[in-house]
């Protein structure tokens, strides 16, 4: 199983890539999880996930060839 993850603003910083993929998961807490071990760098930011454009909050379910998109907290004006 392949979750596609794309990154976005400073969590691009962080990874020095803007997409990345990650085998072997079923949940976002395992995505989590793979993803800090890959770039610690991650621990130091906070996000919020969204699947298929869609904010998620929680341990849900991922499946084969998911996109999740790291969103970094948004400032407006």
């Amino acid at each position: 199983m392949i979750i596609k993850v794309i990154l976005f603003g400073a969590l691009i910083d962080a990874t020095g890539t803007n997409k990345t993929e990650v085998k072997d998961v079923s949940d976002m807490e395992e995505l989590k999880s793979k993803l800090l071990v890959a770039f610690p760098e991650l621990s130091n930011y906070k996000f919020v996930a969204a699947v298929h454009n869609q904010v998620v909050k929680g341990n849900i379910k991922l499946n084969d060839g998911d996109t999740v998109a790291l969103l970094p907290p948004f400032a407006g004006g």
